[in-house]
């Protein structure tokens, strides 16, 4: 509902109807923003008194009050110089000058005058130089004139002092933003750098800091630039003053060319202040203060437009609904207010565009509404030249009264004044009491989607949601800052459980960063992170024209709690990937380079099928990937990681996951390790043999099988496998096997209650087949070796490949009445590559702190080393071989399908474990094309002895015997 701000009463007819007109044309500004016209209102009959003078007076103050309070932009004027032009100028400077009556309510923020502001630096300036001695002598004068508005910086102020120590003080104060910003960008840099360094820094940037400030007192920084400037530069209205002085070549691509025509078109402007303040009876003056007037009308006219402007980025049009409204209560000739109507009027007509300026005065009956008179000629000098000379003469004044002759000054009326005569009667019928209301201006919904308290909520909204956003970002992906995130890399878990999982795609993504687990062996000193870094430095050196292929490692790189040593997997695994690049890149200098992306799928691979999912990104958006290595750990997501892999056409050359269900139903498997089922067949070779042993002493050999239970969180599928295959194997073996004993693993392995149980059997076990993990081991020992009825009686027990990562350093890893077989899946003492370690050692001494590893004792075998005794190493080297050699094959670079069918033809012979081979040839358990060794642990002293029982190479398919494997 319309708020009503004011009433009053219409005290005669004239004044309801200059009411009413005033307030049509003020509220269909919204509408259709009709052209404002200079309303003169004067009673008609010249002979009327001064109370009818009076009560036209009285008509403007009465609307002027009722437009005060409603949001118009209004200003009451009363000249009050002795002098008409000076009166008329201080009433133009009052309304550029001084705030508008409306300034603290109105509908949109306080009108600028830039224009008008850089006329009154032109001002201040001249009157400056003239009020010096010799200011008033035209020598030297308008260069002082330009001086002073540098100092000014053209603008109306104080003046500036050039002393270089003040402008040094200045440019460093911490009140200003130029100050603070250097104070806080040293403090910065005195915390990166030396004190030293950081005070010759200081020294320069202050040495700066005042050159640009002497430079810059001159003039702003891009001065020629400024709204007003342009205007000033190019307006049409002082081309013909400016006509001696080189005023064309503004430019906004020029800075040189426009600071001269500004230069040039302010010295004529000045010329023509200095002259305007001459006497009366100085020759020119009144063409000089008649110019000034309506040059300084101008500027306000086109400052008026500029604020009703259309198209800006604050939406000013859609805010300001109302026109600006001057009131002139009195205009005489005298005051000022005339020449002031007929300066607007002069200068509408001379412009195109219509402003939006509205004027209401009041005439006294006894004046006259007319234009300024007609300026007369100016005569020129006595000793004027004669012929062309004088012909060029007249031309010069010509042009130099052409700016005030545009002006239609002789018509018989004023094209831009609207008279209104008002008759006696009207002014003084007292019959027509009429109610006059006026309402509050409204605010657009431009001012509430636009106004600075919208602006400041959307900017703090748009900082709350952008660090909102970015906080987002940080905790979903492993690289996220506000630009260029990395989403193929992102967090999983929370807490202590929290891991980076995905593909390290960005070189800020490093899995291992931080993680300081070391390699064994000789090898101790070269942390996990070296070597990732060591792979991102073979993947830079690749050059942008280089031919190269690219190979995915997926492994288990990080690990939950912090505990670095179950990332030791990964560690070994991403080496023998890291070997195999440096050997292709490096070594041999093939052709065809090897990229390596490393995934991480979690501790124990848990989370697998987000690494796979990131995989599968990156190889739909990168064409140089030709397959994946990895995904060593055989889960319950394995099976569907895999067919996610074939599904996007990727090959998968797998290191240690040893299940037999995979190779035959996904031809996109590839495994180098010999299934649960090949080393059961291995393990009943000796099971076979001790069992008989025992029926040999008229005894019935018993076993069970031990192993974890099911849905223990891990999802674990290796230990699911392995116990149905130990079952098998044990029974084909001549075994009579009892129930399954499972344990719990939920806060570590718990086994003292299965062991019990175990031991408590009547007969307690002769052999076991531990379906677990490695990790699960010692307390298994511990409850052989202690629990009664165990702890006396000779027990054997068979496991699976899982051991192998064991070094059965301490003392109590093997129970001192246990005999312990397990297999291995890298045979490393039947390889046919000898070199390979002199090789490796050579590419991981460089990552060592002391650039070389230490030496083996004598005659021991490189194979030995617990640098490569586990077997992780050397599996993941071959299979990345093998990925290579198809994706290379022939020197040439080769697609990921190209690579996943040449897959089934690999043949490569002297590897580190024997033929490396994928033919399926043959596919019989004995017959196997997987490498293998059994392994046999006891404890005879104080420390467990590992000794290969049995085994055979890679590639070879001759099958193991009893022969072989005696126990």
């Amino acid at each position: 509902m319309t708020r009503e701000v004011w009433q009053g009463s219409a005290e005669n007819e004239a004044a309801s109807a200059v009411f009413h007109l005033m307030q049509h044309l003020i509220d269909q500004y919204k509408v259709n923003r009709p052209v404002m016209p200079l309303v003169v209102a004067q009673a008609a009959d010249a002979d009327v008194g001064p109370e009818t003078d009076d009560r036209v007076e009285q008509i403007v103050r009465q609307i002027h009050e009722a437009n005060a309070l409603r949001r118009v932009p209004v200003r009451l004027l009363d000249g009050d110089s002795s002098k008409a032009y000076e009166a008329a100028l201080d009433m133009v400077r009052t309304l550029t000058e001084e705030p508008w009556e409306t300034r603290k309510n109105s509908q949109y923020k306080p009108f600028s005058f830039p224009r008008s502001r850089l006329l009154g630096a032109i001002e201040q300036a001249t009157a400056t130089v003239i009020s010096q001695p010799g200011g008033g002598s035209a020598r030297g004068r308008e260069e002082r004139i330009l001086e002073q508005l540098g100092q000014l910086r053209w603008r109306t102020g104080r003046p500036r002092s050039n002393d270089p120590w003040y402008s040094l003080r200045t440019s460093v104060r911490p009140e200003t933003f130029a100050g603070a910003a250097f104070i806080a960008a040293l403090t910065g840099v005195l915390g990166e750098i030396s004190w030293l360094l950081t005070a010759v820094v200081a020294a320069a940037s202050l040495l700066g800091l005042a050159v640009v400030r002497l430079l810059s007192n001159a003039a702003p920084p891009l001065l020629w630039l400024r709204r007003a400037s342009r205007w000033f530069a190019t307006t049409s209205s002082l081309a013909a003053s400016s006509t001696g002085h080189p005023s064309d070549g503004w430019s906004r691509l020029s800075p040189s060319g426009s600071w001269r025509v500004i230069r040039a078109r302010a010295a004529a402007v000045a010329e023509r202040v200095a002259d305007a303040h001459q006497d009366d009876h100085h020759p020119g003056v009144e063409h000089a203060r008649q110019f000034h007037l309506e040059l300084r009308v101008q500027a306000l006219l086109e400052d008026l437009l500029h604020n009703y402007r259309p198209h800006t980025l604050d939406w000013r049009r859609s805010k300001r609904t109302v026109p600006p409204v001057v009131f002139l209560p009195r205009a005489t000739h005298d005051n000022g207010g005339i020449l002031l109507i007929n300066a607007i009027n002069n200068v509408r007509s001379r412009r195109s565009e219509v402003d939006p300026l509205l004027l209401l005065a009041s005439l006294p009956a006894a004046q006259i509404m007319r234009h300024t008179p007609p300026l007369p000629p100016e005569q020129p000098p006595a000793n004027s030249a004669a012929g062309s000379a004088a012909a060029r003469a007249r031309y010069d004044r010509w042009v130099d009264t052409l700016s005030l002759g545009q002006s239609p000054v002789a018509a018989a009326t004023l094209a831009w004044v609207l008279r209104l005569p008002l008759s006696t009667a009207k002014l003084t019928h007292e019959h027509a009491h009429a109610e006059l209301v006026t309402c509050r201006v409204g605010r657009t919904w431009a001012w509430w989607l636009m106004s600075r308290t919208a602006v400041v909520f959307v900017l703090v909204g748009s900082l709350l949601g952008t660090f909102l956003w970015s906080v987002h970002w940080q905790n979903e992906y492993c690289h996220g800052p506000l630009t260029d995130r990395n989403t193929d890399a992102i967090w999983s878990g929370s807490g202590d459980d929290r891991e980076c999982v995905g593909v390290a795609t960005s070189p800020e993504v490093l899995f291992a960063r931080g993680n300081g687990l070391g390699l064994s062996g000789v090898g101790k000193g070269i942390t996990f992170e070296r070597i990732e870094r060591a792979i991102r430095e073979e993947n830079a050196d690749i050059g942008p024209g280089e031919n190269f292929v690219t190979a995915v490692y997926a492994g288990p790189l990080t690990a939950r709690n912090g505990d670095e040593s179950l990332t030791r997997k990964g560690l070994e695994e991403l080496t023998g990937v890291y070997l195999l690049q440096h050997a292709v890149n490096k070594t041999v200098r093939g052709p065809v380079k090897l990229r390596v992306l490393t995934a991480n799928g979690g501790q124990d691979m848990l989370r697998q099928m987000t690494a796979v999912k990131k995989i599968v990104e990156v190889a739909e958006r990168d064409p140089s990937v030709v397959g994946v290595v990895g995904f060593g750990r055989n889960t319950q997501e394995s099976d569907t990681a895999t067919e996610i892999l074939r599904t996007a056409g990727l090959a998968l050359v797998d290191t240690t996951n040893s299940s037999s269900d995979l190779p035959l139903t996904h031809p996109n498997y590839f495994g180098l390790a010999a299934t649960d089922e090949e080393q059961a067949y291995a393990l009943g070779l000796v099971a076979r043999q001790i069992a008989d042993r025992l029926r040999k002493k008229k005894l019935t050999p018993h076993a069970l099988v031990l192993s974890r239970a099911l849905r223990n969180g891990d999802k674990d599928r290796y230990t699911a496998e392995q116990r149905d295959a130990g079952r098998k194997m044990l029974k084909k073996a001549g075994f009579d096997v009892g129930d399954d004993v499972t344990y719990k693993i939920s806060d570590g392995a718990g086994l003292n209650g299965p062991v019990t149980s175990l031991c408590e059997q009547k007969p307690v076990p002769d052999a076991l087949y531990f379906a677990g993990r490695v990790e699960d081991v010692p307390n298994l020992m511990k409850g052989l070796s202690e629990t009664t009825g165990c702890s006396g009686k000779p027990m054997t027990v068979f496991t699976g490949d899982d051991l192998t990562k064991g070094t059965f350093e301490d003392s109590t890893a093997i129970a001192r009445n246990v005999t312990l077989y397990h297999s291995s899946l890298a045979p490393l003492d039947k390889g046919g590559n000898p070199g390979f370690y002199g090789d490796a050692r050579r590419s991981l001494g460089a990552l060592h702190p002391d650039k070389e590893l230490k030496a083996l004792p004598a005659g021991t075998p490189a194979h030995d080393d617990e640098l490569f005794a586990s077997g992780q190493t050397i599996m993941a080297y071959s299979a990345t071989a093998a990925l290579y050699n198809a994706a290379a094959r022939g020197d040439t670079r080769r697609s990921a399908a190209e690579t996943w069918a040449t897959l089934h033809t690999v043949e490569l012979n002297n590897m580190p474990t024997g033929t490396i081979t994928f033919s399926r040839d043959k596919a019989s358990v004995s017959e196997n094309m997987h490498g293998l060794n059994i392994i046999k642990v006891v404890r005879p002293g104080p420390d467990a002895v590992r000794t290969v029982l049995c085994g055979k190479a890679a590639g070879m398919p001759k099958a193991l015997t009893a022969q072989d494997c005696k126990p």
